[in-house]
């Protein structure tokens, strides 16, 4: 087994007012992302060059650099206008036209550079960095199949609303299913469910969706709108409350929501079959939708 890490790529990015490449981007290593990991990010999908639910993206944004008391370094059309030139960027660096291509955009701005201090200080320059890459999407084939899961305690901070780079709890949570050979690790909370690692999780019975309350134990997904959307044109009962470790495992399906799994049914939950072990009639509605919504966008 190789554990050479792989070589930076030599994708374009965008750095503080410049575009370069990934493998020559440079930041402080005083900058407060690095330091604190005191930063947010959004990743928004592009589909065929066109970017899906953006407005919604940015009002995230804008909710998480609130929390944080970081004044937004740009307004919205500047970074359409971003979005937009590095998705012209990646398709040039893959020698395809950007409607042929599929992309995740990524976007960090982080408090900036300064001395080592705790306190949020103020009048700070953002650092803000953002790269495209290809989209990462499951095949019809793994689709079919559904994904395997782990549970597990949610363990990780009570501000899970705000999309910060700070991480690390996630990353562990996410590891724990990675070490077993599962997609994902679905979190609980005193008994309740709260999200996935990286993830929104959905329960399916009797035909009705049911989904973790907004609130700060669960980053809203740019897919709970979007669930709920779908679901009200299926015609699908739709609700957001409290749903018990319980409730979970008795469902009839299973389903994750974000920006790279779209939405993708769970077919077994700690090596047990969730409902008939393959994928259910809701999902095949959900997704169905989902594929509309797309090309709407």
């Amino acid at each position: 087994m190789n554990d050479t890490p792989a070589p930076l790529p030599d994708l374009p990015c965008y750095l503080n007012g410049e575009i370069t490449r990934v493998d020559q981007a440079r930041v402080s290593v005083l900058d407060r992302g690095f330091i604190f990991g005191d930063g947010v990010y959004e990743v928004v999908p592009v589909y065929g060059g066109r970017p899906f639910r953006f407005d919604e993206h940015m009002a995230r944004l804008d909710r998480s650099l609130g929390e944080l008391r970081i004044a937004n370094p740009m307004a919205r059309a500047q970074w359409r206008a971003l979005v937009d030139q590095l998705v012209q960027a990646y398709a040039r660096h893959v020698g395809q036209p950007a409607d042929a291509t599929n992309q995740m955009v990524y976007m960090q701005v982080t408090r900036g550079v300064a001395m080592r201090d705790h306190v949020m200080l103020p009048n700070l320059q953002p650092t803000v960095f953002a790269m495209s890459n290809r989209l990462p999407l499951y095949s019809a084939e793994d689709r079919a199949r559904g994904v395997a899961c782990i549970s597990a305690e949610d363990f990780r901070w009570k501000k899970a609303h705000i999309k910060s780079t700070s991480l690390l709890g996630s990353v562990m949570a996410r590891q724990l299913s990675a070490d077993q050979g599962a997609a994902e690790t679905v979190m609980f909370r005193d008994g309740m469910l709260s999200e996935a690692a990286a993830s929104n999780v959905w329960v399916v019975k009797d035909g009705k969706v049911l989904g973790a309350p907004r609130d700060n134990l669960v980053l809203e997904g740019i897919r709970y709108g979007l669930m709920e959307q779908l679901c009200r044109a299926a015609g699908i009962p739709f609700e957001l409350r409290r749903v018990s470790r319980e409730e979970v495992l008795a469902a009839d399906e299973l389903l994750l929501t974000s920006a790279t799994k779209e939405v993708l049914a769970i077919t077994t939950m700690d090596g047990q079959p969730v409902g008939n072990g393959r994928p259910g009639p809701i999902y095949d509605k959900l997704y169905a939708g989902y594929q509309q919504a797309k090309q709407s966008s």
